[in-house]
C-alpha cells in the first residue's frame, strides 16, 4: 500500500468560501431534495464496511480513495472533496486521521467523528519520524495514533457511533439497523475476547513491527511491540537492516508484525535474523480479497497461532 505525499491542500482551500455558505442540511450543498437512499462517504474502509453492514440497502455508502494508497495519508482532489461536501453524511475516523479534513471545511452538521466517545483514550505519540517510500514521497508518524479500530473494543464503539448517525438519517429503519449493529458489535467484541483470552505471558512475548501502526492493538491486548519503518513492497536498504539489527540486539524477538506480506528477499533477510513474519492487515483501504471483518478474523487467527 502506498502512503501518499504530504497533504498539499491548496485544492481544498478553494472550497472554504463555499463551505461557509452551507446550511448543513442533507443535500444542501447541491440544492437537491433529500435523497431516498442517503449518500454516506467515509474516510477509510473500516468505516465504509461498518456503514454498509449496518445500513443495508437503505444507504449508498462509499469510500472514494484508491485501493493501493493508505487513506491516512491520501489527499483527495477537488472533485472528490466536493463529493464529500455533497454527501448526506461524512464519517470520520477521528484521532488525526485523514489530515486533509481541517482544510476542506466539511459541513459540521453532516460530519460525524466516530472516535469522539473515546477521545480521552486516544494514544498521543511523543515523537514522530518522517521517512520516504520511493516515488510516493514522505510521510510522518507522530502526534495521535490513528488505527483506533485495531483495538476491537474501540472498533465496536465506532460501529455504535456509525449506527447512531445512520438512524438519524433513516429513523424509519432504526429497528433493522439496531439488529445489524448489534450483530457487528458482537463480532468485534468476540475478536476482542479472543485476544484477551491469550495467556498473559504469551502476550508479553517481545514483538517487532514493520511500521508504527499497532499502538491500539498493543495497548489493549498487552502486547510488547517495537516498530521500525519497513514497507511490504520495498526491500530494506543497508541502513534499514542496520536499524533492525540494533533493535534486535536491544530486545531479541522471533516474531515481526507486518501490514501486508513482505517481498521474498525481505523474508529471507528476516529469517536469517531469526524472525518470522506475522501478517496483520489494518485494512484501512479496500482489500483485494475478503472484507473488513473476515480480514480482522484472519489477523487474530494468525497472531494467536504465532504467540502460541
Amino acid at each position: 500500500m502506498r502512503r501518499g505525499r504530504p497533504a498539499l491542500v491548496a485544492v481544498t482551500l478553494l472550497l472554504s468560501g463555499a463551505a461557509c455558505r452551507d446550511s448543513g442540511e442533507p443535500g444542501a450543498g447541491s440544492g437537491a431534495a433529500p435523497r431516498e437512499r442517503p449518500v454516506v462517504w467515509t474516510v477509510n474502509e473500516p468505516l465504509r464496511a461498518m456503514a454498509a453492514t449496518i445500513g443495508g440497502d437503505g444507504f449508498e455508502v462509499r469510500y472514494p480513495g484508491p485501493a493501493d494508497e493508505d487513506p491516512a495519508f491520501w489527499v483527495p482532489d477537488e472533485e472528490t472533496v466536493l463529493g464529500f461536501r455533497e454527501a448526506d453524511l461524512v464519517l470520520r475516523n477521528g484521532a488525526g486521521y485523514a489530515k486533509w479534513i481541517p482544510q476542506a471545511s466539511l459541513p459540521f452538521a453532516r460530519t460525524v467523528d466516530t472516535s469522539a466517545s473515546f477521545a480521552d483514550r486516544l494514544i498521543v505519540e511523543t515523537a514522530g519520524v518522517t521517512h520516504a517510500h520511493g516515488p510516493e514521497g514522505e510521510h510522518a508518524h507522530g502526534g495521535t495514533a490513528f488505527t483506533t479500530w485495531l483495538d476491537y473494543s474501540l472498533a465496536a464503539e465506532q460501529a455504535r457511533a456509525v449506527e447512531a448517525a445512520l438512524v438519524r438519517l433513516r429513523p424509519d429503519r432504526s429497528e433493522a439497523m439496531a439488529a445489524r449493529g448489534a450483530e457487528l458489535a458482537a463480532a468485534l467484541e468476540a475478536l476482542d475476547e479472543r485476544l484477551l483470552a491469550v495467556e498473559a505471558e504469551r502476550r508479553r512475548t517481545p514483538l517487532l513491527a514493520s511500521h508504527p501502526v499497532f499502538q491500539y492493538l498493543a495497548r489493549r491486548y498487552g502486547l510488547d511491540v517495537r516498530a521500525v519503518h519497513f514497507e511490504p513492497d520495498l526491500v530494506p536498504d543497508a541502513d534499514g537492516w542496520a536499524a533492525l539489527d540494533a533493535l534486535l540486539a536491544e530486545r531479541p524477538s522471533s516474531l515481526m508484525l507486518w501490514e501486508g506480506p513482505p517481498r521474498e528477499e525481505t523474508v529471507r533477510g528476516l529469517r536469517a535474523r531469526g524472525l518470522e513474519v506475522v501478517t496483520f492487515e489494518p485494512c484501512g483501504a479496500p482489500p483485494a480479497d475478503g472484507d473488513f471483518l473476515s480480514i480482522q478474523r484472519a489477523n487474530v487467527d494468525r497472531l494467536i497461532a504465532a504467540l502460541r
